[in-house]
């Protein structure tokens, strides 16, 4: 993936962010930064050595603290190629080189990304997403393992992934005050980079009309089949499940 595959693929992506529900962000790195940032050898001079860097590779996986399960294997269990483990692998090494991230490590990472706002309480909120084991860790198996359904999954795939995020005390229900906490932790993280400029009760005004919208029995909860019948049925939500096929 070179580099203006990537310019082409953000540009489309930072189009797209402004659904109906979220502010707009407004930020010079964007999509574009992040990208570049998780696949740091996606702008590498091509070497012609490539079987070489494909035995490094391998070497390296068994260097690090924690050992990553063979490219073959995961390769099996996603939808990337070897050659797309390998770019990301040396990403998430080029980032975490004992092969591991904790949370505080993680934060400090994705608050890179949003230096105008707080992003500590959304970034713990997707750690604990990706972290499926829930053992204060993500592994490269973990984080591609997601990374494969958000970019790769199916519909279905991708929605039960995002009903997990929402779903903050894994009890198989969101609640109005998860979503609410979501929905904060996504502003917080905007901060004053957003337009128009929010006043202090749009978060809960918004989860007000999708709550509604989604809690169709009027329970009080939302059920993983409400989550995805309402999302089903919403273009623009749909619309946005499709913008990161093909990043890699």
């Amino acid at each position: 993936m070179d580099a203006k595959r990537v310019e082409t693929i953000s540009a489309r992506v930072d189009a797209a962010v402004s659904s109906p529900g979220y502010p707009q962000i407004v930020h010079k790195r964007g999509v574009r930064a992040r990208l570049m940032r998780l696949f740091p050898c996606s702008t590498a001079k091509k070497s012609s050595s490539s079987n070489q860097n494909s035995v490094e590779d391998e070497l390296e996986l068994s260097a690090v603290r924690h050992r990553p399960e063979g490219l073959e294997q995961l390769e099996a269990q996603t939808r990337f190629s070897r050659k797309e483990l390998q770019i990301l692998y040396r990403g998430f090494k080029n980032e975490c080189p004992s092969g591991v991230v904790n949370e505080e490590t993680f934060k400090d990472i994705y608050a890179q990304f949003f230096p105008q706002g707080d992003a500590s309480t959304y970034a713990h909120f997707l750690f604990n997403a990706f972290d499926t084991d829930h053992n204060g860790s993500v592994s490269f198996e973990d984080f591609v393992m997601g990374l494969s359904i958000l970019l790769r999954g199916t519909i279905q795939e991708k929605l039960n992934w995002a009903f997990n995020l929402y779903d903050i005390n894994k009890d198989g229900y969101i609640t109005k005050e998860e979503m609410l906490d979501i929905m904060k932790a996504i502003y917080d993280m905007m901060g004053k980079c957003t337009y128009p400029v929010l006043r202090e009760e749009t978060p809960r005004q918004h989860v007000e009309v999708f709550f509604q919208k989604m809690d169709k029995n009027k329970d009080g909860v939302v059920t993983i089949d409400e989550f995805i019948d309402c999302c089903q049925n919403d273009e623009n939500i749909m619309r946005s499940m499709h913008l990161f096929e093909n990043v890699l």
